[in-house]
């Protein structure tokens, strides 16, 4: 039986979840150990995944959805 994951087993490869990487003030870019300035939406063999770096989405409230009961 495969180990649950944060967020589950699905989650996409990218630079800007990686432990090696590090968000730039650029915006989209990251600052990676192993590989120096890429894009946030990049990864390489190296990538190892951080739950902590991961940004929630922000969920809606919409009025008179079921969950209001």
């Amino acid at each position: 039986m495969a180990k649950k994951k944060y967020f589950g087993n699905d989650i996409q490869p990218q630079c800007q979840y990686c432990t090696f990487g590090v968000r730039a003030k650029d915006g989209g870019k990251v600052l990676c150990e192993k590989r120096g300035l890429v894009n946030g939406d990049s990864s390489c063999p190296k990538f190892i995944y951080s739950p902590l770096k991961r940004i929630p989405v922000k969920q809606l409230h919409i009025p008179g959805n079921f969950d209001d009961d």
